[in-house]
Formats: structure tokens, sequence, C-alpha cells
């Protein structure tokens, strides 16, 4: 039997369990427009307030050969997880990427475990819209664990997985001069540390950078654990699956979590008025309005602010 077309419909199917209404429901999701809004609205009355790890860290630091042993280790106390991979980078989707399905090959027939690569299609808002509203997709289907794995540490990535509940960052052995991570906004969102292919040289000099990066840095009443994971052996991952429970309870007891899912939401909201606003001045002021005002700047006919002027005063003309 086919599925159902009607959003509402689907969700209904992906509450049964129904894995491909999941993936159709997130498909939507990605493209954006009206479809995904409606999505969006209805999972959000059936959220459950899943739990979100955030695992981000620089390409090659095998964060999905670690998301992989990971899945192991949780599904001895978790019922149902999701994995999320996030790739700003790829125009395509629609399941998970080669590289996730090879590394998490063998969580494929796992009923417990729902692995899916987005990317965004060129819709406003991008992979910062999508995302919570993904998020909320597998929540409502009833998976009450969600990781969010990213591809490197842009812009992008470090946003994504810092509006996790816990944000795992990963390193390796030799990973350079650590006041770049400091740049990159690593040592800002980090709940935990992971140091993975810990086996190889200079894992030592590595975990006393991040000691001494930790040492200069304000923190609050809690430190991030510094773990050492050897992920295509398994080593460690017991550890970093402890590490994270321990970040939860702290959260919790503390009143932390629900203080950092407000800002989440309200970080949010601010997302979707500043979509629609600029949405409503494209359409006020021109589709080319952009383009055309780029020119002007580029030109010294205008500065910045004076053509934000004119899209801002589109907005209001727009009944």
């Amino acid at each position: 039997m086919g599925l159902p077309d009607d959003p509402a419909a689907l969700m209904e199917a992906a509450c049964d369990g129904n894995r491909r209404a999941v993936a159709r429901l997130l498909s939507i999701v990605e493209r954006g427009g009206p479809g995904a809004r409606e999505v969006g609205a209805i999972a959000h009355q059936r959220a459950r307030h899943a739990y979100t790890v955030g695992i981000t860290g620089a390409p090659g630091a095998g964060k999905s050969t670690l998301t992989a042993a990971l899945l192991e280790v949780a599904r001895r106390e978790v019922d149902h997880i999701g994995v999320l991979a996030i790739d700003p980078s790829s125009p395509y989707t629609g399941g998970a990427i080669l590289g996730d399905r090879v590394r998490m090959q063998q969580h494929a027939l796992d009923e417990g475990v729902f692995i899916r690569s987005m990317a965004t299609r060129g819709h406003l808002g991008g992979l910062a819209l999508a995302t919570p509203q993904a998020v909320r997709v597998l929540d409502a289907a009833g998976f009450g664990w969600i990781i969010l794995e990213t591809v490197g540490v842009g812009q992008v990535e470090v946003e994504v997985a810092g509006t996790a509940d816990t944000t795992v960052v990963v390193v390796n052995p030799g990973w350079g001069d650590a006041i770049q991570a400091n740049k990159a906004g690593l040592m800002e969102i980090a709940d935990v540390f992971v140091i993975n292919k810990a086996d190889r040289p200079g894992a030592g000099e590595t975990r006393r950078d991040l000691e001494t990066m930790l040492e200069m840095t304000e923190l609050g009443d809690w430190r991030p654990p510094i773990i050492d994971t050897v992920g295509v052996e398994g080593r460690g991952v017991d550890d970093l699956w402890s590490a994270v429970g321990d970040h939860r309870r702290h959260l919790e007891s503390s009143g932390a979590l629900a203080e950092r899912r407000r800002d989440r939401v309200r970080r949010e909201l601010e997302l979707v008025v500043s979509e629609q606003l600029f949405a409503l001045a494209r359409r006020g002021a021109g589709g080319d309005v952009l383009d055309r005002l780029t020119a002007r700047i580029t030109a010294g006919e205008i500065d910045p602010w004076s053509a934000a002027d004119v899209v801002v005063d589109a907005v209001r003309r727009t009944p």
C-alpha cells in the first residue's frame, strides 16, 4: 500500500512505526515551503521532548564511526534512536549518504535506529531552519534520543551541533593549534570532548592542549570531560555514553536543560521571523532586489545600511 500525501496522515503512519512515512516527512521538511510548515506544526504538537546529542569535529575525525559505535552502546539502554547526518555541502539527500550507510551498516536492520542524511535544497533558512523541524518529526515518531552528526566545523555545522542538549566535540591526536579550534567556536559549544583515534601518537599532547584551553576558558558549573576513544574498536565508547548521561543529569538537576531549550526555541523563532520578513521584502521590492542593491553598493552609490533601509521599507509597504 502506498503512503498518503497528506502530512497529518503521514504523521499518523510515522507514529505507528512506518519508517517510510518518517522518511517522507523529513523530505518535506528539507524542501521547505508550505509543506514543511504544515509538517512542523503537526510535529510540534506531538513532540515528546527527545534528548538531542550533537557530534561535531573536523572532517576525518571519525565522527561517523564513533556515532555507529555509540549507537551500539546506547541501544543497550534506549529503545529508539534517530541519527541526522547534517551535510550543508551536499545538494542531494533522500536517505543516509553512502558513507554513513557504510559506517553504520550494522544498524541498517535495527528497527530501533533511524539514520538520515540532511542537506539544504536551497530554501530560505536552510539547515538552520530545517534541522529543528526534522528533530521534532523524529521526536513525534517515538525516537527519544536523537544524534545530530555534522560533516565538519564550519559555521553552519557548529551552529547546528551547538543547538543540541549535549554537544560532543571530536578531535584527533595532532589536531593542531588549540587556538584555531577556539576560533572555530568549538571550545564554546563543547560539553564533552572526545580524543578519537587515541591509540595514535600525540594523544597525550592533545589532552594537555585541551586541558590548557579549558583552564583558560571561563567555565560554569560544568567542566567538559575529555574522553579517549578508538571508534573503530569501540574502545572508550562506554565512557562517552556515560559522560553524555552525566551531562544530561547535570542539566536536569540544575534546571539548565529547560533554559537551553528555551534559548533554542527563541533562536528558532527569531530565524523564522527574519526569514518571513525577508520573503516579504523580496516580494515587495522585486525578486532581484538584492542583486540590484549589491551592484549599487559595489559601485559606491549607496552604503549597506541605506540599502537595508530599502529592503525594510519594502516590507512596510507590502500589504
